[in-house]
């Protein structure tokens, strides 16, 4: 069973939790004229997966210490995909995306939602909704799929605020979120986590291969998914425990 982030064991014999550091991967690909494509994702992906011997693996040779991916939000592929689902989406940068690790169990994973969507209420902001993250299971080592958690994007809407100040508004919304719910008696927290949550990009990442990422993440794949820039990491964990949150 992998650790989740904050249950690493104590000092004991030479390990040293101050010790723990990562020795990675990392790639970056976009369009100096900020113009976005699919072709982007296409490239970041096909970089990351040449930086595989960058990450690394353990007893299960199909769990990967981690890999990921930054883009822009993908806004055709998540307005048609939350219109769907009745969620109406402002125009692209009028919203922020969260991608949040939830628990598996429901009760816990509602009790992270309450919490997300009363902090959002308090600091004045509009939250749309919440959408399932389309993932194929089957791409995942039996380690990763041991402790992978339930992934859902949250939406909130930038009404009144610039784009400087709506970023700083996610940002405050991200900690108080973080700490209320590290804080609070829901019994799962421990696999609590956000991975990003911002107007201008979002993280798809998690504890698999390179290689397994796009196929992991249908998203990925879609060509409604465009973005001017990605951000690649292959994760090679030294002397820290392999686990879904520290995958990007």
């Amino acid at each position: 069973m992998l650790a989740h982030a904050g249950d690493r064991p104590r000092r004991q014999g030479l390990y040293d939790p101050r010790d723990e550091h990562d020795a990675c991967g990392i790639g970056f690909v976009a369009n100096i004229r900020g113009v976005r494509s699919h072709d982007i994702i296409d490239k970041g992906l096909e970089l990351l997966d040449n930086m595989e011997h960058r990450g690394a693996v353990g007893c299960d040779p199909c769990t990967g210490d981690g890999a990921g991916i930054l883009l822009q939000p993908p806004h055709a592929l998540l307005q048609e995909e939350c219109a769907a689902q009745g969620i109406a989406l402002p125009p692209a940068g009028d919203y922020g995306v969260g991608m949040v690790f939830f628990p598996t169990d429901a009760g816990d994973r509602r009790a992270c939602e309450v919490v997300l969507e009363r902090i959002a209420a308090r600091e004045g902001q509009r939250f749309l909704g919440w959408r399932d993250v389309p993932t194929d299971d089957t791409q995942l080592g039996p380690l990763a799929l041991e402790s992978r958690p339930v992934i859902r994007q949250a939406f909130i809407a930038r009404d009144r605020l610039s784009t400087s100040e709506f970023e700083r508004k996610l940002y405050v919304i991200r900690r108080q979120l973080e700490s209320t719910v590290m804080r609070s008696t829901i019994y799962g927290r421990a696999a609590f986590y956000v991975a990003s949550f911002s107007s201008a990009s979002v993280v798809y990442k998690g504890l698999m291969l390179p290689s397994q990422l796009p196929r992991f993440y249908t998203d990925l794949g879609d060509t409604r998914a465009v973005t001017a820039l990605a951000l690649v990491h292959s994760r090679f964990s030294t002397n820290t425990f392999p686990t879904w949150p520290l995958a990007h």
